[in-house]
């Protein structure tokens, strides 16, 4: 794992009493090892919230949904004691505080679901999330209804705004029960996943059949396949996007050691490799979103900075992809 640190340029969110974060987390998408960052002493001053996020419009409703969300996998999936979970407790605080909302996780991410319902019900913040989960690793109506309601269960809720057939799995059976609890007000909206380029063709036809509320997939400045039809198909359709990825599992930061950030994209108000990279997904009109997965605080506010100020221009993101080459 790589230390973050190495990778910051000189930032423009002041924060007060903290530092920036040590290392990299290493799984978006997938994958453990995460380790938190120390809690910050109580009398520190609270960090400088970046400026309001930007928001895209989820194309079957025009509902607007802040830009950029937070993924769980790896970073929510830990234990109960207070040295893994007051990171997270800052984390999610940071995370309201910027105006964001969108959560995306899954029953198969171990125990991300039982701690996200958790510390988002202990801070009253249950409410306020937009939450997004899966039907994942299921077969059968009554399974994936099972799951559900044990999903309900353990995120302390009794709706989510998103459910998503994660990975295709059993995909017309949970697709429709998806629908199902759609039509029952459990659910407000129905996607699709996947996260490897080599299932984006699947993917892509299953939206142009199917045309869901919205589709997940992955998308990064090294990984750009989902240009060539998903994204562009699902503009097309109407189909709002969520960018999981964005980060290559950390292997971009390693990708740009010790590598300055293009002097290019200061324009548009970056200051790190971290928003480069979460700036580049967004900055293909058919994204809607993207959800990056951190467990440290300060990277926390450094995500978010990436969802404030205009979106990369072409020029920008070639001066990107060249400097990530």
């Amino acid at each position: 794992m790589y230390s973050r640190r190495k990778f910051l340029t000189t930032t423009a969110l002041a924060t007060a009493g903290l530092g920036l974060a040590a290392c990299r987390d290493a799984a978006q998408a997938g994958g453990n090892g995460v380790t938190p960052a120390a809690p910050s002493p109580a009398n520190a001053a609270a960090p400088v919230a970046p400026g309001p996020l930007n928001t895209r419009a989820i194309p079957s409703s025009g509902e607007r949904v802040p830009v950029i969300g937070m993924g769980t996998s790896g970073s929510f999936e830990v234990g109960q004691s207070a040295a893994e979970r007051d990171p997270l407790k800052e984390v999610l605080a940071r995370f309201f505080a910027a105006g964001a909302t969108l959560i995306d996780t899954a029953p198969t991410y171990s125990v991300a679901e039982d701690v996200m319902g958790a510390l988002l019900a202990e801070q009253g913040l249950t409410e306020k999330a937009w939450l997004a989960t899966k039907l994942s690793g299921v077969t059968g109506r009554d399974a994936g209804m099972a799951q559900f309601e044990d999903t309900l269960r353990r995120l302390k809720t009794d709706k989510v705004a998103l459910l998503q057939v994660h990975n295709l799995g059993d995909l017309k059976t949970q697709l429709a029960v998806a629908r199902e609890l759609k039509a029952q007000g459990k659910v407000k909206y129905v996607g699709v996943t996947h996260y490897v380029e080599r299932a984006q063709e699947e993917l892509a036809n299953i939206v142009q059949a199917e045309k869901p509320d919205f589709l997940q997939i992955n998308y990064s400045v090294a990984s750009r396949g989902a240009e060539k039809r998903v994204l562009p198909l699902a503009q097309e359709l109407g189909v709002a996007v969520l960018i999981n990825r964005a980060f290559e599992d950390g292997k971009l930061f390693a990708q740009v050691k010790d590598k300055p950030v293009p002097p290019a994209l200061a324009e548009a108000g970056v200051t790190s490799w971290a928003q480069a990279f979460l700036k580049f997904a967004l900055s293909h009109p058919a994204v809607t979103a993207v959800i990056p997965a951190t467990g440290k605080p300060d990277r926390q506010t450094d995500n978010l900075k990436a969802g404030t100020g205009p979106d990369l221009t072409p020029a920008q993101r070639d001066a990107l992809i060249a400097a990530v080459a």
